[in-house]
């Protein structure tokens, strides 16, 4: 019988598993700063080879962090939905695999073994609710990172706003061109410009409408400069909606004063906006009143929305739109409805001793996190130190005769602005641990207060937070169901779990060994 247990035991301990391998950079910017392609393909070879995981397919993308649609990553999720037997995924950290929120509920639904080598952390089906939590803390603060590395961008078109040049994509009529100060501006298009001006005419007579006015401006040649197809409606309403054309434009709610031609007067644009303010006036029926849960709620009988309306002009009830025919869902006043929202909020309720224990747990899952950035600041200061001596050195060979001064000036502005890269690289470094920390605890301390918060809110905080933490509400009979988006779910569970453990006399060291990760954690993953 010993024989035949140890004989399976090897046979298991041999079995090979089967996986996929993903690896990601999120600008060609990490390509330089260390965070290469094939130093996570070279990770993750040896930890599959240690591991005993054949890994099948590898799928590996090279995009920016906003940019949409990652190829790869698709044809992974296609491939391990196509394939049931391999149910492993490899990947180096949270951060490579997720680019948002969404990526991770669809690497969720796979139902897969995900291994992230440098966190040494798995995740399956079969992991604790509190490991599954601080993944979520993880992906929460892998997207807010991402947040933080499109500031710059932010920043530099905010930048070029406040110099009069337009930041962004040029609209229909104007093209972006490279300026004489090597800069990107806009300038009119010659060929669809005078189009556009002529509409803004066409339409401040009153004699169009929106509709006749697109079939007019395909007539005089109006068409999408890449696609040459028609422009849609909508479009047309957004280009007499947009006071670019008038030589000024907005930027992040401020009006600036541009330093492009204008395709029609201010004047005029005032008009046509008379104009299109007028055509829709007597189709409003908007209400000044801010209700605190419509577009929260479907009702549970018909899927309909539910709406707030005010009776005897101070009393607010919620009722179904009706919109699918008469529906029997009694009007209910606002303040059941809160009430039964405030009584949700009530299960992320944890005292101080669970709070500090979630975030000392936090904060040792960024021990290696901190240890990266420690080192990619030491990359990016050699890195930068390298290019003060090309500097130097190019400047020798100008005063020996070597180069000429328009060599020598445009390498040196070249390695300047490479050094610029380098310095914001070491400020995102020395700021990183502090954002992703501030953000994880800010995270536990909105759980932690958000009934209190939301009865002290006004209606549209009321409302914000409601969309932060739930998600599918439903109201039917009267009653109140919502689903907590992640990782409030498992908050609000293992808030349950140490409540009862609570109860039951249980002492702190036990309690919490129910949902937080125990000293035996690392070894349950290695194996």
């Amino acid at each position: 019988m010993a024989r035949r247990d140890s004989s399976r035991a090897i046979k298991i301990a041999n079995e090979v598993r089967r996986g996929v391998l993903y690896a990601r950079v999120s600008s060609k910017e990490q390509e330089r700063e260390g965070f290469s392609i094939p130093a996570q393909l070279k990770l993750l070879r040896d930890y599959a080879a240690a591991q005993n995981v054949t890994i099948v397919e590898e799928y590996v993308d090279v995009e920016t962090a906003k940019q949409s649609g990652r190829v790869n990553f698709e044809k992974m999720v296609k491939y391990l939905r196509r394939h049931s037997t391999v149910r492993i995924l490899l990947v180096e950290k949270t951060d490579r695999l997720y680019r948002n929120l969404k990526d991770w509920v669809t690497v969720d639904e796979l139902d897969a073994e995900i291994h992230f080598a440098k966190e040494g952390t798995v995740l399956s089906r079969n992991s604790r609710s509190s490991e599954k939590f601080m993944h979520g803390i993880k992906v929460l603060m892998a997207k807010n990172y991402i947040d933080n590395l499109s500031e710059e961008t932010r920043k530099g078109m905010l930048e070029k706003a406040e110099q009069g040049i337009w930041p962004t994509v040029a609209p229909l009529g104007y093209l972006n061109v490279m300026g004489p100060n090597g800069k990107k501006i806009i300038e009119a298009d010659s060929e669809l410009g005078p189009i556009i001006t002529q509409m803004f005419e066409w339409y401040a007579s009153g004699r169009y409408s929106l509709k006749e006015l697109g079939r007019k401006a395909k007539g005089a040649g109006l068409v999408f400069r890449k696609s040459r197809q028609a422009v849609p409606i909508s479009t047309i309403h957004k280009i007499l909606r947009n006071r670019l054309y008038t030589g000024n434009f907005e930027w992040l709610g401020k009006r600036y004063k541009g330093s492009h031609d204008p395709l029609t007067s201010p004047e005029l644009w005032e008009r046509v906006q008379g104009v299109m303010d007028g055509r829709h006036t007597s189709k409003l029926r908007g209400s000044t009143h801010n209700f605190a849960f419509s577009g929260l709620i479907k009702c549970g009988h018909c899927g309909c929305a539910v709406v707030g309306e005010v009776k005897k002009q101070k009393y607010i009830y919620y009722h179904c739109t009706g919109f699918k025919g008469k529906c029997g869902e009694p009007y209910a006043r606002e303040e059941v409805v809160e009430e039964q929202f405030a009584h949700l909020l009530k299960q992320l309720r944890f005292d101080d001793d669970v709070f500090n224990w979630i975030r000392k747990a936090l904060r040792e899952s960024f021990d290696d996190e901190r240890q990266e950035n420690a080192e990619a600041i030491k990359r990016l200061i050699k890195e930068r130190d390298r290019l003060q001596q090309r500097i130097e050195a190019i400047y020798i060979d100008k005063v020996d005769g070597k180069i000429d001064d328009e060599f020598h000036d445009r390498m040196r502005d070249e390695w300047r602005d490479e050094q610029e890269r380098c310095l914001r690289g070491i400020e995102r470094c020395q700021t990183a641990d502090d954002s992703y920390m501030d953000e994880g605890v800010g995270l536990l301390e909105l759980a932690k207060d958000a009934h209190r918060l939301f009865e002290k809110q006004s209606a549209g905080e009321k409302s914000r937070l409601l969309n932060f933490v739930l998600s599918n509400c439903s109201w039917k009979h009267g009653k109140l169901t919502a689903e907590f988006k992640q990782p409030f779910d498992l908050l609000a569970e293992t808030t349950a779990i140490a409540a009862q453990a609570k109860t039951a006399g249980m002492h702190d060291s036990d309690r919490f060994e129910k949902w937080l990760p125990g000293p035996d954690s690392n070894q349950r993953q290695s194996g």
